[in-house]
């Protein structure tokens, strides 16, 4: 059979980076009726559906190569088949039964259309029961991350998501919030990609106010906390970063502990938060003076991975786009691995015309928006714009207060807790978010 059939091509797309007895039983029968050209999917490719893999794209073709099924490997650059199948022409595609239903029932049907112009066709093999790569991803989540590649995950997110979506977190239950709540709309599965210690929520928390008192101290305890339950990177709020000597000791701990990146915001003096603007003192740093922390900041990190992100207050103090602009490409100049621009009108005009000024001069400095006031705007707008991280900067502590004090409120009136039932998710559910490690 093999004989009559080497002649015949065959393509089988993979993502490849969880390889399991259902992909070789895959492959087994695919060579069966031929020679196998595999494609597999890029990094970016990939992160178009889900997380970001394991094994980067390279690692990933170095080991179905190996396979002896395999003839050949090529890239397949997006989730579509049609360009690949076009230029091969092969008689048959082989792919898992399990693709009829969800995000890729349309790639499917653009496959059976392709094949149908030069008479190929698609073959079908039953799913491996039980055998569930988002299985054996759970299963890698609970045996953890090293800090090492913990820190490497958000440059890889950035290089291969279109957008990357962050979300608050202030303690080990929230960590887990993001690490595993998701959401399907239109056969798409979203979640979040990291998470945001925000210097504001974690205050809050600990009944502090956010006046940088609670400390790089305290606040490793509470990174710790959270990355002893979860995989994803994570992005810390470090306030100004202090004197440039703290700040150098501040990166080094940081990045020791497998935080991918820490925020600086360029003003100087007392903490007081953004959000209040214009309405109370607030002070923007002298540009060189900021530029040398940055600088500082830079040599004192010991791994090209961590990031140093400058957030930019010029807009928040009614100093304009023109000086928003001259700081970040002097901020660039100095360091800095990406900008955060931040606002606190409720209307994103400001940041969409900082956005498309800052485009012009430069592609590629990764851009972080926070859409806490102007949150009308959507995701794909932002990233339209030219933003590619979004933080969603404070929500999960505000759900969860106005949750909490209803339900105190409650048993205060009723002296009992029936009537608060409403307010409160089972304990069983609880359980289940944290499981079994």
């Amino acid at each position: 059979m093999m004989k009559k059939t080497a002649f015949k091509s065959v393509y089988v797309g993979m993502c490849a980076d969880l390889l399991h007895e259902g992909h070789l039983n895959v492959l087994r029968q695919a060579r069966n009726l031929g020679s196998v050209i595999v494609g597999i999917l890029t990094d970016e490719a990939v992160a178009s559906y889900k997380r970001v893999p394991t094994q980067n794209f390279k690692a990933r073709c170095t080991i179905v190569e190996s396979l002896r099924y395999v003839e050949t490997v090529i890239p397949q650059s997006t989730l579509s088949y049609v360009d690949n199948l076009k230029t091969i022409k092969p008689d048959y595609v082989v792919h898992g039964d399990d693709w009829k239903t969800g995000i890729q029932q349309k790639i499917r049907k653009e496959v059976i259309e392709t094949l149908s112009e030069w008479g190929g066709r698609l073959i079908e093999v039953p799913y491996t029961p039980g055998i569930s790569s988002t299985q054996l991803s759970e299963k890698v989540r609970t045996l953890g991350v090293t800090p090492d590649n913990r820190l490497k995950k958000l440059r890889m997110l950035l290089s291969n998501k279109k957008i990357v979506r962050a979300i608050e977190t202030h303690n080990g239950l929230t960590g887990l919030i993001a690490e595993k709540t998701a959401a399907t709309y239109n056969g798409e599965t979203r979640e979040f990609d990291a998470m945001w210690l925000s210097s504001l929520t974690h205050s809050a928390s600990k009944g502090k106010p956010d006046i940088q008192y609670v400390d790089i101290t305290l606040m490793s305890q509470t990174i710790g906390e959270i990355f002893e339950i979860t995989t994803k990177p994570m992005i810390v709020d470090a306030d100004s970063g202090g004197l440039n000597e703290h700040f150098r000791l501040t990166v080094r701990t940081l990045e020791r502990l497998g935080v991918s990146a820490v925020i600086i915001e360029d003003k100087t003096g007392a903490k007081r938060n953004s959000l209040f603007g214009t309405s109370i003192p607030q002070t923007q740093e002298n540009i060189e003076k900021f530029s040398d922390k940055i600088s500082e900041g830079k040599r004192a990190q010991l791994s090209d991975d961590f990031m140093i992100i400058s957030r930019i207050e010029s807009l928040i103090l009614e100093k304009g786009k023109a000086d928003a602009l001259k700081r970040a490409y002097a901020y660039i100049d100095a360091g800095a691995d990406a900008i955060m621009i931040h606002s606190k009108s409720d209307e994103p005009d400001e940041v969409l015309e900082f956005l498309s000024d800052f485009r012009e001069a430069d592609q590629f400095t990764p851009v972080i928006v926070v859409p806490s006031t102007y949150n009308r705007i959507t995701e794909s707008e932002l990233r339209d714009a030219g933003a590619n991280l979004i933080i969603y900067a404070n929500h999960l502590l505000r759900s969860a207060y106005p949750a909490m004090i209803n339900t105190a409120k409650k048993i205060l009136e009723n002296e009992r807790s029936f009537e608060a039932n409403g307010e409160c998710m089972p304990i069983k559910e609880i359980i289940r978010l944290i499981g079994d490690f």
